[in-house]
């Protein structure tokens, strides 16, 4: 298996030494650099071409928000990782239309981290489900506020894909979903690759934003 190279951004130096210590202990994971701001960071994604990187969204000079804007745009297969606290999440909208798959918070594990560089390099998207719950929620309330409630019928989806793309909208992994409908995890993959394909998105992030503002699904509004 080639090694995943993985490039971190973040202005504090303790955390980016901690993330490259979790790193370079895996077999298949490769730290090509680290970066201490947003400015950086894209210097660095051009010179050294990672597969993925890990994105602190709060930085001087440039943000993450920004970076990940500038490095998508450049190079749309290099997977983002958005690291926030929790207190940040209002920056979430503005990665995502930036082309970050992945966000974790940064109190996340180091299996949580690794399984979200895994993931991300594969083509997958991973968020922390204290993330996804938050956004998706206040998407689908914001939506609501908008008046934009019309029903969506231009989608092609099977009655099975919805139900999935419900589940994917509330942040459960191909595996829960596999659990919860009763169907083989190799089966919820194939499904999840329609839900893409037919709705013309890149990631679970964007599938579930792009179905709640259509009006196929709803998410109820979360503390």
């Amino acid at each position: 298996m080639d090694r995943i190279k993985v490039l971190i951004v973040d202005d504090h130096r303790v955390v980016r030494e901690g993330l490259s210590a979790i790193l370079k202990s895996k077999e298949n994971i490769q730290v090509l650099g680290e970066a201490q701001d947003g400015q950086e960071a894209v210097e660095k994604a051009r010179s050294l071409l990672p597969d993925v990187i890990l994105m602190d969204v709060s930085m001087p000079k440039m943000t993450g928000v920004e970076a990940t804007r500038i490095i998508k745009r450049e190079f749309p297969h290099i997977g983002i990782i958005a690291l926030t606290m929790y207190e940040e999440q209002q920056y979430i909208f503005d990665l995502v239309r930036g082309g970050a798959t992945g966000y974790l918070l940064k109190d996340s594990d180091s299996d949580q981290i690794v399984k979200a560089i895994q993931s991300v390099y594969r083509g997958d998207s991973l968020i922390h489900p204290a993330v996804a719950s938050k956004i998706l929620a206040e998407f689908s309330l914001m939506t609501q506020k908008k008046g934009k409630k019309s029903s969506w019928v231009e989608h092609d989806l099977t009655e099975r894909e919805i139900t999935v793309l419900r589940l994917v909208a509330d942040g459960k992994t191909n595996k829960e979903i596999a659990n919860n409908l009763d169907l083989s995890e190799k089966t919820v993959k194939n499904h999840v690759r329609n839900i893409f394909h037919k709705l013309q998105v890149y990631d679970r992030t964007q599938a579930a934003i792009l179905a709640i503002r259509k009006g196929l699904i709803e998410l109820d509004p979360r503390p």
